[in-house]
C-alpha cells in the first residue's frame, strides 16, 4: 500500500480542527464566580440583567446588575447580586429621580431587599448624595431606610452626617436621622 501524502494532509487538517474545537469549549473558571448560600450553589444565574419595574404602564425603577443569582430552599428562595447593583428610580412624570449604587445586594425575604458596601444614593432632582454602608428597601411599606451612619453631601458642597435615614422608595423625599455637621440656615 503506497504512502499517500494527500491523506496525511487531510488528517492533519481534521486533527487541527478538532483540537481547536476542544480548545474553544474550554471553560474559563476565573470568570465563573458562583456564591454558596446555605451549602448550595445558585439554581439560576444570569449575567448583565436589566429589570424594569412598572406600575400602570409607568416605569418606576430600572435595576441593572452584572450577575443575579437565585437559590431555592425548602421554605424560601434567596436572590443576590454579588457584583453590585445600580437602581434608577423615576418620579410620577417619568423623569429620573435618583440613582442607587451598591457593591452587593440581596433579597432578605419576600418584601425586604438589602444593599451593602459602598452604597451611594444620588438625588438627581436636587444634586444631593447620601453615602452609607447599608440600605434596606421594604416593598410592603414602599420605603427605603438605613440604620447605619450616613454622610449627606449637599449640592453646595456642605456635608452633614446622621445615624441613618428614612425615604420613600423612589427617594423623592428623605429625612436624615439625628443630623449633625455643616448645616446651612435654610435647611431648617
Amino acid at each position: 500500500m503506497p504512502f499517500n501524502l494527500k491523506y496525511v494532509h487531510k488528517s492533519i487538517i481534521i486533527a487541527s480542527c478538532i483540537m481547536m474545537l476542544f480548545a474553544a469549549c474550554k471553560s474559563n473558571n476565573k470568570n465563573t464566580q458562583l456564591l454558596e448560600y446555605e451549602g448550595k450553589f445558585p439554581d439560576e444565574s444570569a449575567e448583565n440583567m436589566t429589570i424594569t419595574v412598572s406600575d400602570s404602564g409607568k416605569t418606576i425603577f430600572i435595576v441593572n446588575t452584572p450577575i443575579l443569582n437565585r437559590y431555592y430552599g425548602e421554605d424560601s428562595s434567596f436572590v443576590d447580586c454579588p457584583k453590585g447593583i445600580v437602581i434608577t428610580s423615576f418620579n410620577d412624570y417619568g423623569h429620573q429621580q435618583a440613582v442607587i449604587t451598591a457593591d452587593y445586594a440581596c433579597q432578605v425575604n419576600n418584601n425586604l431587599f438589602r444593599a451593602t458596601d459602598n452604597v451611594v444614593i444620588y438625588d438627581l432632582s436636587n444634586g444631593d448624595s447620601v453615602i452609607t454602608d447599608e440600605v434596606i428597601w421594604d416593598q410592603r411599606l414602599r420605603s427605603i431606610y438605613s440604620t447605619k451612619a450616613v454622610k449627606q453631601v449637599k449640592r453646595d458642597g456642605s456635608i452633614n452626617y446622621g445615624d441613618g435615614f428614612n425615604a420613600d422608595e423612589r427617594f423623592t423625599k428623605y429625612t436624615i436621622i439625628h443630623p449633625h455637621g455643616e448645616m446651612v440656615g435654610y435647611d431648617f
